[in-house]
Parts: structure tokens; C-alpha cells; sequence
């Protein structure tokens, strides 16, 4: 995908060690599909050479704002005009104060200055010890920018080029791009809240053992990064898997459908949508083992009960709140055949608006998948893409049925 597609990006450093990051960032902009302009202070240039950044963006990195290259001498004009966005990346404590006070004494800080206000949001990912970002001028600067229309990024934690470690570092370049990408997504769930499912469950057998699925979690995970990004706060609940989370996404991790339908239920009273995309086991043993079950030699096999779980999906489209429509819940089906049958079948059953639809098999591990939405009114296929494309693809598809609700 290339999600910063059409998008002119300038990309400013200041000085920081930090600034070996740029080099991965403006890469990782170029592969979204954006252009990128970079501009670098002169402290900038003692961490990173002007060359690399120019290789990488494939354009000449300006960093003076006497550059006789541009024919009115106005880099500072011509380069913000065109932007759709300035990213100073890193950005030091002195370059936060020199914008909190309006200082235009290099190119950088003079463009983030004379850009147009409402047409070029500035966005800047603070990088310093942690010492000087807890101190109260840093704190005091980042909130008087955020007052000012500034996009502050939030700052990482762990060790630091100096030796310390905690909260100040530059976020990795992954971060900032998703970042940049929520920024520019419309919010079209602003005001919402949406409580989602991910991944398998583990009934244990017994200390070692136990009964789970091949749901790797991947598309409950896509589903919460798109509706954070558009502007919903999403409460993630996840089976045993081993993903990031999203950007913005609260999680809680579980292991047992039990766990799962505790969590669910302690959650849903704040929703106002569930999706539940999680692979929940329909069984458990009705006793787990203290200890290890062992072969004796004897060719005799334990004897396993099972008893149901819990339905959390039907569970909560029964609750109050869904059936007077404060909660709409979307669920989802993993089947190995006949799946427009069964996803009608399986909707009707737990009472949701609507059911979405896939093959079991052919999505488990991987990283695309087809859907079927199915709902009273009929079907509608999202055909076979990836399942970050498919999840936002989702995520519109519920917006507008929000939206159309009486």
C-alpha cells in the first residue's frame, strides 16, 4: 500500500543524535507513496550528512535560507507553499523553544514560521535526554505548541545515547509514520468507542497443554489500528498472540474464552461498538490437570470432558444496551466451507446486524483475506487484499451504517 500517496512531505532535522532516524523515516515516507523534501539546521549536519538524506529522497537537501537555487531567494516561502505537511524530525528542545517563541534565525525555523497556518499543520517528534524533557520549561513549551495548533508526537522510552534511560527518546520510524498516517486519516469515528477481539483463545488441559486455533489475531489487530485511526478510542482485547499494538490502542491481554468473555464484559458498558473478530474456543476441559498427564506405557489415553464456553458474542448482542442500539456489534465467522450459508446461520443465531464472513484456512497466519458482509439486507463482498487495506475498508463500512441510523 501506499497510504501517503500525493502527499509532499518536508521533513526537517534539527540537531540530535537522533537524527540517524531521519535516514530510515524519510524512506519508509518515500515507500507510502509521498515526496519528501528534506531541510536540515546546521547543528542537524553533524549527525547526519545532507548526502545520504539527498539519496534517499531523491531531491538536493536544503539547509540555508540564502540558497541561490531558488529564483526569488525565498526558500522559506517556496518550501512550506508547497507542503502538505512539515515533520521536524528530530526535534531538540532548542528547536522547540525557538518555535515556542517565534525565532526565524535558520531555514527551519523560519519556514515552521511562515508556513500557512491552516493549510500546513506542523508536526514535530521531540528527541532529548530525559532529564531535559521532564524539565518544567520543556513541559511548559510542549503545551503552549499544542495550544498553539503544533502536533507534538509523543516521546519514546528506554536507553539513551548518553547512557540513561527513560522517557525522551525520538519515536522509531515505524511509530512516526503510523503516526503520520492516523494524522491524515478523516475521523470519522471521533466520539466513538470500540471494543474489539483479536486472536485465539488456549483452554488449558493441563500445566502444558491445551486446546486453541490457528488465528494468528492479525486482522482484529489491522481492524483496531483503522478505527483508532480514524478517531475512535478502541479497547482491544487479545488471545495469546504475539503482535504490536497498535498506535493509540488500549490493550488487555487474555489466554481463556473465559478470561476473554470477563474482559469483554467489563468493557462493553463503555462501547458504543464491538467487533468481535476473535477465533473463541467453542469448548474447554471441564477440569484442567494440576500436573503434566504422562503416557504410563499402558496405550490408554486420558479421558478429556469438555464443557461450552461462554458465547461472548451473542452474549453481548442480547445485553440492553445492543438491543436498544447504544452498542452495535459486529461479528465475525472463520469457516471452512459453505460460507454464505453458514454466515447467514450463524448471524440470525447471535442476533447482530451484521456478520462478516472468511475462510478459515485461507486467512489463518497470513497477511490478506477476503470478506463477506452479511446482513439482513443482503451480502457484500471485499474482495481478497490485504487486511490493513480490508480493515479500513471495514471500518468505513460500519461509519456509514452508524452514520444512516436513525
Amino acid at each position: 500500500m501506499t497510504e501517503l500517496a500525493g502527499k509532499h512531505i518536508v521533513l526537517g532535522l534539527s540537531g540530535g543524535i537522533a537524527a540517524y532516524k531521519a535516514a530510515e523515516l524519510c524512506r519508509a515516507l518515500v515507500k507510502e507513496g509521498a515526496s519528501v523534501q528534506v531541510v536540515m539546521t546546521e547543528a542537524a549536519t553533524q549527525f547526519m550528512t545532507p548526502v545520504t538524506l539527498q539519496a534517499l529522497s531523491n531531491r538536493p537537501v536544503v539547509m540555508s535560507q540564502w540558497d541561490a537555487r531558488e529564483p526569488n531567494n525565498m526558500a522559506h516561502i517556496n518550501l512550506s507553499r508547497e507542503a502538505d505537511a512539515i515533520l521536524v524530525a528530530p526535534a531538540s528542545a532548542d528547536f522547540m523553544a525557538k518555535l515556542l517563541h517565534g525565532r526565524a534565525d535558520d531555514l527551519l525555523s523560519l519556514m515552521c514560521l511562515a508556513r500557512p497556518m491552516d493549510t500546513v499543520p506542523l508536526i514535530v517528534a521531540p528527541a532529548m535526554n530525559r532529564e531535559m524533557w521532564q524539565h518544567p520549561a520543556t513541559q511548559r513549551n510542549v503545551a503552549q505548541l499544542k495550544a498553539d495548533g503544533t502536533h507534538v508526537l509523543a516521546v519514546g522510552t528506554g536507553d539513551q545515547a548518553c547512557g540513561e534511560t527513560g522517557d525522551g527518546r525520538m519515536l522509531e520510524p515505524e511509530e512516526i509514520l503510523q503516526d503520520l498516517i492516523a494524522f491524515f486519516t478523516p475521523k470519522t469515528l471521533q466520539g466513538q468507542h470500540w471494543l474489539i477481539t483479536a486472536g485465539p483463545t488456549f483452554e488449558a488441559i493441563d500445566p502444558v497443554r491445551g486446546i486453541t486455533n490457528l488465528s494468528s489475531g492479525k486482522m482484529g489487530f489491522a481492524i483496531a489500528r483503522a478505527a483508532a485511526e480514524a478517531g475512535a478510542q478502541v479497547t482491544l482485547v487479545a488471545g495469546p498472540v504475539h503482535l504490536p499494538t497498535p498506535r493509540g490502542v488500549q490493550r488487555v491481554d487474555v489466554v481463556s474464552a473465559q478470561n476473554m468473555h470477563q474482559a469483554v464484559m467489563n468493557a462493553s458498558d463503555a462501547a458504543t461498538v464491538f467487533v468481535a473478530t476473535a477465533a473463541v474456543a467453542d469448548w474447554r476441559p471441564a477440569t484442567a490437570a494440576e500436573q503434566k498427564l504422562k503416557k504410563d506405557g499402558s496405550g490408554q489415553v486420558p479421558a478429556l470432558s469438555f464443557v461450552e464456553n461462554p458465547d461472548i458474542l451473542a452474549g453481548v448482542a442480547q445485553s440492553a444496551r445492543a438491543q436498544s442500539g447504544a452498542l452495535y456489534c459486529v461479528g465475525f465467522a472463520a469457516e471452512s466451507h459453505d460460507l454464505l450459508a453458514h454466515a447467514k446461520a450463524k448471524r440470525e443465531r447471535k442476533g447482530v446486524p451484521l456478520l462478516v464472513g472468511n475462510i478459515g484456512p485461507a486467512t489463518f497466519g497470513q497477511d490478506d483475506n477476503a470478506l463477506l458482509l452479511v446482513e439482513a439486507s443482503g451480502t457484500q463482498e471485499l474482495p481478497r487484499n490485504s487486511k490493513r487495506a480490508l480493515a479500513q475498508q471495514l471500518v468505513a463500512e460500519v461509519a456509514q451504517r452508524l452514520k444512516a441510523r436513525p
